[in-house]
């Protein structure tokens, strides 16, 4: 899937991981998890293919969150995304934006 980032921090977390964004602070533990279910996103072909990762625990959201999907970083965090396909005649792409570092709990 190709990875879109709505917000610069989830984006730095990425890439960098950390982030200049004093309100978003995690824990080293978390940002080395969080870059792997991401590249976990990231070389799935489709959204199916999430559900074979039991550990993402994937699911669509319901309730105030709904249109979202989510997948875990851990018991306590989850990453929140929307997920769209784009086609042309070549090939079939899902894009995969991300919303959200949250906590599950709060």
């Amino acid at each position: 899937m190709e990875i879109e980032f709505e917000k610069e921090y989830l984006k730095e977390l990425y890439e960098e991981g950390k982030t200049s964004s004093k309100k978003h602070r995690f824990q080293p533990q978390i940002i080395k998890q969080y870059k792997k279910a991401l590249d976990y996103l990231k070389f799935a072909i489709k959204i199916e293919d999430l559900y074979l990762i039991r550990s993402l625990h994937y699911e669509e959201l319901i309730g105030n969150k709904k249109g979202l999907e989510s997948v875990r970083v851990n018991n306590q965090y989850r990453i929140e995304f929307k997920s769209r396909i784009e086609s042309n005649e070549l090939q079939t792409i899902t894009i995969c934006s991300i919303v959200e570092l949250s906590n599950h709990y709060s």
